[in-house]
């Protein structure tokens, strides 16, 4: 034990630190105390077995910490303060140490060869969290936290920082022309130009503002991100059973919102454009889930064949790529923005509908990533095979909607 006491009258000539610090040096040794009741023992322990005047630390000297622990009740004010309008019932604390004061400490392990240590955060995490939580009545929560609070000693301020919420459904987009997410203006890149009218958009609208503006305003909001179980085409309609979708709620200061109330107020602000079915609350796990997910898709697509033709042929036409794996290289049309690469898919079904005003009427079940229109028009051979490379007519797709997204868990499972 003399042992101990040797190696703590060491660090007490080393210069002059606070019964917090000094027992954060020893931490991991004993249990049942806090820091600052252990490093009291070990100052008196050390005057007892050295038979010296016992001297108690000094308030205001600590080289360590600068007395920072006798500012717990002041920094978990100010949390509470910083939180009280933020809709939560969990909060962690993490605390961003001045390079003084991580030095200083780090320095007494060093010398000392100390193997038992705390991080002075880590206590200063742990005293004011129990502090917030008995001014607000929250429960602390490192692992889900809703909100998490950074205590910027240098700064002598707080940062907040607010979870997301999550939640999924299915959306149909009734209206042409919308892409399913915001895309910054070409020309401006999103600062507002001529070309944009102002707005920094390269369109006006998409289906991830749509839901996500009445969104936005009941959660109180800073912001949305839609993630979609992949997109359609900007001129695609996305009807039938709908896109799974989960959106992503930034920085929410309100959390307690209704599911049934939200669905209503975004089908009723985006009427006629954009409807959605909301299932359930959602999780970022769910997110990862949605994006890897290959989800068979159905299409119906109106097709122009120039030249003579009847749907015999087209039928036939049809079967040949009935079950086909088909090897599209990245169509001209998107050839800007993603990689040129050899990509193949299986058409798992196709087949004619019908006939209306001399265009075929056709449906497809692809697999995730089957570029359709390639598929009818062969893309300057880019794809094969294809239905115009079959039948031998040049062949064009003039309106293509979204049926179904199959496959999605719809239940939620992790």
């Amino acid at each position: 034990m003399s042992e101990l006491f040797s190696l703590v009258g060491s660090i007490l000539e080393y210069g002059p630190i606070c019964d917090h610090c000094l027992g954060r040096l020893f931490a991991k040794r004993s249990f049942g105390l806090s820091n600052e009741e252990r490093g009291h023992a070990l100052r008196v322990a050390h005057a007892l077995d050295a038979n010296l005047r016992f001297a108690p630390y000094e308030e205001g000297t600590c080289f360590v910490c600068s007395d920072l622990f006798r500012e717990i009740d002041l920094w978990a004010c100010r949390v509470a303060d910083a939180i009280a309008d933020i809709d939560h019932e969990t909060f962690v604390i993490g605390t961003r140490v001045p390079p003084m004061m991580a030095e200083s400490e780090e320095m007494l392990w060093s010398d000392f060869s100390l193997t038992d240590p705390e991080p002075l955060k880590s206590e200063m995490n742990r005293e004011v969290g129990k502090a917030v939580g008995n001014i607000t009545n929250k429960r602390g929560d490192p692992k889900n936290p809703e909100v998490t609070v950074i205590l910027n000693i240098a700064e002598e301020a707080v940062e907040v920082q607010i979870a997301p919420v999550f939640f999924y459904g299915r959306y149909k987009k009734l209206e042409r022309g919308i892409p399913q997410t915001h895309w910054d203006c070409r020309a401006c890149h999103g600062a507002g130009c001529d070309a944009c009218g102002g707005t920094g958009k390269q369109y006006p609208d998409s289906v991830e503002e749509l839901i996500g503006r009445p969104a936005r305003d009941l959660f109180n909001a800073e912001g949305m991100i839609l993630h979609g179980a992949g997109r359609e085409d900007i001129d695609a309609l996305m009807i039938g059973t709908g896109r799974p979708f989960i959106m992503e709620v930034i920085a929410p200061r309100k959390r307690q919102v209704d599911l049934p109330a939200l669905e209503s107020a975004i089908n009723s602000s985006a009427a006629g454009r954009v409807e959605v079915a909301l299932s359930r609350w959602s999780n970022r796990r769910e997110v990862e889930t949605l994006k890897s997910h290959k989800a068979h898709k159905t299409y119906r697509i109106l097709v122009d064949i120039e030249g003579h033709t009847s749907r015999d042929l087209v039928e036939k036409a049809l079967e040949g790529l009935n079950g086909e794996v088909i090897h599209q290289r990245t169509p001209q049309r998107v050839s800007h923005r993603r990689a040129d690469l050899i990509r193949k898919r299986t058409v798992i079904d196709i087949g004619c509908l019908g006939v209306e005003d001399g265009r075929y009427l056709i449906q497809v079940v692809g697999e995730a990533g089957l570029y359709i229109k390639e598929l009818i028009s062969g893309d300057n051979g880019r794809t094969t095979p294809s239905f115009s490379e079959i039948l031998g007519n040049p062949a064009r797709v003039m309106t293509l909607d979204v049926i179904s997204v199959e496959g999605m868990p719809e239940h939620g499972e992790e």
